[in-house]
Order: structure tokens, then sequence, then C-alpha cells
């Protein structure tokens, strides 16, 4: 199939070239999919798209006059896709379920360790010449209460590596996970794991009932001096409210590997102009705030993973054998 790439990294090149192995006709695009650049799109079969493309009802209806009947996510979430839209034009969405559920938890561990003992601030310091323990101080994980919002496959593998720093953990999820059940996780309330947890880290998807999740109202509830940690989803937290408890000290620390506003910022080299977005420029100056760029995911084993099912299904709708698990519907967003 003739697949239009949108939103390629050279990495993203690699791995699909690697993937496809000549079997597919695949043009890379730098550009995101957007309203102005749905043109490119003319004469493909398919898209492939990412997290930061923009597949609003504008953009489908774009594709759906271009006679695009195919849409392959290089992605599991698929908040940024209108279904109804597709739906409509009868263009089937395929996404990738799950490539590696570590990579994102060892990301969310690397953040905790990080900001717990303080050193990204020992790192830069050390580069100056600087070896004072001054300001240094952290806190052990031992002992400490987790809190996980959504034990799916990456909030499981979190919470069993959290469980080896031998920290309490506590969840929160529609569905408990026997298994995690068994080996002593005690799953609560949402409002009760806020109340509880010295550390909590967000790992749900992006629906309208979890949007600003995160809010003035649910930091309140929670401890001061909290860690607040997300490589989930950027609209789970409403940025003005934490930066508000950060400012009072409510909110201890913060990670995020997502930003609500990510899409104009993040997966791009800013640093040679002014970033005109304020609420992130004012996080970047907090020293208990760690940013990382939506690099969760960024692993040779995910990456290889993304690309084989991504070429998977393209293979599969070609073969017309589609992996139902794949399949975005409309009942899943209803």
């Amino acid at each position: 199939m003739k697949t239009a790439v949108f939103s390629t990294k050279v990495y993203d090149k690699d791995y699909l070239e690697k993937a496809n192995a000549g079997r597919h006709e695949l043009v890379f695009f730098e550009s995101t999919l957007r309203p102005s650049s749905v043109r490119l799109a003319e004469g493909f079969d398919a898209v492939c798209a990412f997290v930061n493309d923009n597949l609003s009802a504008e953009v489908i209806e774009g594709l759906a006059r271009l006679g695009i009947k195919l849409i392959v996510l290089r992605c599991a979430g698929f908040n940024h896709v209108d279904i109804e839209a597709t739906s409509k034009y009868d263009i089937m969405v395929l996404r990738v379920p799950a490539y590696s559920p570590h990579a994102v938890a060892e990301h969310a561990v690397a953040l905790i360790t990080t900001l717990a003992r303080k050193t990204h601030k020992a790192y830069n310091r050390v580069r100056d010449g600087n070896f004072s323990l001054e300001r240094l101080i952290g806190y052990d994980l031992f002992g400490k209460t987790v809190g996980i919002i959504g034990t799916g496959r990456i909030g499981a593998a979190l919470a069993n590596i959290m469980m080896g720093f031998g920290c309490n953990i506590i969840a929160f999820d529609r569905y408990p996970n026997k298994e995690l059940i068994g080996k002593g996780v005690k799953y609560m309330t949402q409002d009760e794991v806020f109340a509880q947890a010295d550390i909590i880290s967000l790992h749900c998807p992006l629906t309208p009932e979890s949007h600003h999740m995160i809010n003035r109202e649910t930091l309140n509830q929670m401890k001061r001096g909290v860690m607040l940690i997300n490589t989930s989803r950027g609209k789970l937290i409403d940025t003005e409210a934490a930066i508000e408890f950060l400012k009072d000290g409510h909110l201890g620390y913060l990670g995020i590997d997502v930003y609500e506003q990510e899409e104009k910022i993040f997966f791009k080299d800013l640093s040679e102009v002014v970033i005109r977005d304020d609420k992130i420029s004012r996080l970047m100056n907090f020293p208990n705030v760690l940013i990382t760029a939506h690099q969760a995911f960024l692993t040779d084993t995910a990456l290889t993973q993304i690309a084989l099912t991504t070429i998977e299904n393209l293979n599969n709708y070609e073969n017309e054998t589609i992996e139902q698990a794949n399949v975005v519907s409309l009942e899943m967003v209803r």
C-alpha cells in the first residue's frame, strides 16, 4: 500500500523501513498532519500518524475527499482522532495497542528517582565545577506510599517496579488487577488514592471524564509535598492549577513527559527561539519540576514493536485479515 507517513523523525524512518522490508511504498513527511497539510496525502492509499498529528473532523473530511480509507496510528492513544468522523466517512483506524509497557513505566521511575534525589540539579552543578551538597537533600523511596491511577499494562509494570523499592502500592482502576492484588496492591477510590499517596503516577487514557482530572479540587485532596508524575496524556493535568499549587508548596514535585499544549512545542528544536507558551516556561523555572519531551516510549524495544505492528496493520488491511484488538471503533469513544 502507498502510505503517507506524517510527523517523521529519523528514528521513525529507520525502524519503519526495517520492519517494512520493501513490502509497502512508504513516503515520509516531516510535517505534522493538519488541515494545511492534508493535500500531501493525495494519491495515497493510507496515512500513518503519530500522537501530535491533528486528526480532527476537518482533517478526516479532507482525507476522505482524497480517497483515504485507512489511518494507521504509531501509538496506543487515539484521543487526537475524531472517531465519529472516521466512522462517518468509512475510514478504518488501526493502532498499536501495546508496544513496551516497561519503557513507559521505567521512564516514570526515572522521573521519580531523579526528583526524589535531585540528581538533575547535582548533574548541572558538577558540570559547573560545583561539588557542594547544599540544598540537595532528598528522601528514601523505601516505605513511601505510591498511588497509581490506572493499572493497565503500564501501571501494572510500574507497580511491580516500585514494590521492588519497598514502596506500599495503592491504586485506582475500574477493573482491578487480580495479580496485583495477590502481590499486596490495595485498590481504593480515586479520592482515597489522592489523599493517601506520597507519590502519584498517572497511567490512564484521556477521555472526557479524565480531562483535567488533576485540578484545584483534586490537588487540594493530596498531601502537602506530594510528588505527581504524568507519562500518560498532558490534558490529564490542569497546568494552571499545578502551577498555583507548586507556588504555595502544596505540590512538592512534578515530573511530566507530556504537556497539555505539547503539540506546539514537543518534537521540535526551539533552542534558538522564544518559547511563547507562558505556562511551560513557568514550569521550566521551578527547581522541583522535571520535564521530558514525550520520550517515555523512546527505547529500541518500543520503537521496534511500534514499527512491526504498524506494518502488520497495513499487511492485515491489505489481506483483509484485520486484528480486531488493533481496531479503534466508535463504541470505544461512546
